[in-house]
């Protein structure tokens, strides 16, 4: 059995694409997952699966979403490794006296090169600071992620990719409960 933790963009978000979690787990359970928990309204949902390959779990997620609830959520997978690696490789952590409150990790659905940096054009969004590893941007708004135009859709745009964003007490969460 492998556990895998699903990141659902964009859901209970300004009244939009607005599931509850007890339906949510439902639904999940319902479709075959075990061991289905979930943390916040945002869409963090741990599954325990059979499949070993994130991937076919978030697709299995994504399609089953679409088919009882009607709704077009993507879905990122992050593993357990993924979320270990925030610790060790954000830049940001490594400051004195670094606001854990305006850093981010954007998830992203394939593994991205260094030089994508280049692609998001982040000295447009200066104050804001971004730096990549892999398949996770690492964040540090100035003022904060409700002002700025570095967010998800800008990410997905210019990258071609999946993206869901989460802050730094969220991710801190996610591992622990990883750990349970």
């Amino acid at each position: 059995m492998y556990t895998h933790l699903a990141l659902l963009r964009g859901i209970n978000v300004s009244g939009h694409n607005m599931i509850k979690m007890e339906i949510l787990k439902n639904v999940l359970e319902n479709k075959g997952f075990q061991n289905v928990r979930t943390y916040i309204q945002s869409g963090n949902v741990f599954v325990d699966s059979e499949e070993k390959h994130g991937a076919s779990v978030g697709f299995a997620i994504k399609q089953e979403i679409f088919k009882q609830l009607g709704l077009e959520v993507p879905v990122v997978v992050v593993s357990k490794n993924d979320l270990e690696q925030c610790f060790l490789n954000n830049p940001y952590l490594k400051e004195k006296e670094v606001d854990e409150k305006k850093l981010y990790i954007a998830f992203v659905s394939k593994e991205l090169q260094s030089s994508a940096i280049n692609d998001l054009k982040i000295s447009q969004f200066k104050p804001d600071e971004a730096s990549i590893d892999k398949s996770r941007i690492f964040i540090k708004y100035a003022i904060g992620a409700g002002k700025t135009r570095l967010d998800q859709k800008y990410i997905e745009k210019k990258l071609s990719v999946v993206a869901t964003i989460r802050n730094w007490n969220t991710v801190t969460k996610l591992l622990a409960m990883y750990n349970e």
